[in-house]
């Protein structure tokens, strides 16, 4: 995608300079977008659909750390953290706009590497880069992204509309992020310790994948549809398992039971976080950024859904007053509570 063999000083190109250079590769996919990059807005045409908007912004050293995190891999995962969004709604993301700060440290080859995995993700959900902005940034590296998309009225899910009776639903496994997390925390450590040593990551590669270059759920959406399946009401999990369902009860005023035998952890997962000596049932609860979808669907859907090997039935919705419960694999009853991301908590 970019040939530099050099390292480039930003201030050559000037703002509109280095908009144009790393966002001319990338071509419009979608016929209801009518102007992209390159004018004062980005003109799209959603011929009457109803129009999702979501947007995220992610700091260096609060969301990211460039210790062991690839520039490629943060672009691909900028845009993937938006895109779940949209599929959390039943929808179908089709633009993103990307605004990124820059302090001095960073060369134009690094930010290449930024925008080559933005184009991968782009690229790989058929989404079209329509717009953005840069600006210097005395805090390191910012990164803003907007996700745009659709839906039919109809078709669209909310978080409120769970009922009494609906199966807790979600895909894939959870707590393979946080794990993988932990395993690049330790490895920077070491280092940093001792920088002649090499990271000790072999036979880590999906959990380290799952933190570093996580997937939205694109498949799981278009998989409901095939089965004709409408979640009563979703959510992407990108602060925990227990936070999410929280979410879900609070805005559908329900209760709900959690089986925590029923919670999907990848084995790899599971035998990681025991030689931290963690919890692998706390870290799928608590432990976020898995970027799976946790939905509800009604009883009669069960037969449809019962076979699909990327989804796991979990719990079940209750009247608010039988309380939000976590059964433990013994059969103990607890309160369910969210340990998850919280931006603002004091450290």
């Amino acid at each position: 995608m970019f040939e530099n063999e050099e390292k480039t000083n930003i201030e050559t190109l000037g703002e509109f300079g280095l908009i144009n250079h790393l966002t001319r590769q990338f071509e419009l996919k979608h016929k209801n977008t009518l102007k992209g990059v390159g004018d004062d807005t980005a003109v799209i045409d959603f011929e009457g659909k109803k129009t999702l908007v979501t947007t995220d912004l992610l700091l260096e050293g609060i969301h990211f750390d460039l210790a062991y995190t690839p520039f490629k891999h943060l672009g691909y995962k900028a845009i993937q953290v938006n895109l779940s969004d949209i599929y959390a709604m039943n929808g179908t993301a089709t633009q993103v706009t990307v605004s990124i700060g820059l302090s001095s440290k960073f060369t134009l080859e690094a930010v290449e590497e930024l925008y080559e995995g933005i184009y991968l993700a782009c690229d790989k959900y058929k989404v079209d880069l329509v717009g953005g902005d840069t600006s210097s940034s005395k805090q390191g590296l910012v990164i803003s992204v907007t996700a745009l998309g659709y839906a039919d009225e109809k078709d669209i899910v909310y978080r409120n509309g769970a009922q009494e009776g609906d199966l807790i639903v979600v895909s894939g496994d959870l707590g393979g992020a946080y794990v993988g997390l932990q395993l690049l925390e330790r490895e920077k450590l070491i280092y940093l310790e001792n920088p002649n040593i090499q990271p000790d990551l072999e036979g880590k590669d999906y959990i380290i994948e799952r933190q570093l270059k996580p997937e939205s759920r694109r498949d799981i959406v278009q998989l409901l549809k095939d089965q004709g399946v409408k979640p009563t009401s979703m959510i992407d999990i990108s602060d925990g398992l227990a936070s999410e369902l929280l979410h879900l009860c609070e805005q559908s005023n329900k209760g709900c039971n959690l089986y925590e035998e029923k919670i999907p952890i990848d084995p790899m997962t599971y035998e990681t976080a025991r030689q931290f000596n963690l919890d692998p049932t706390v870290c799928a609860l608590s432990g976020g950024e898995d970027y799976e979808l946790l939905f509800t669907v009604k009883q009669a859907d069960y037969e449809k859904l019962k076979n699909l090997v990327d989804i796991s039935f979990i719990g079940y919705i209750t009247e608010a007053s039988a309380g939000r419960n976590l059964v433990t694999k013994t059969g103990t009853v607890h309160q369910l509570t969210a340990q998850g991301w919280n931006a603002f908590k004091s450290k």
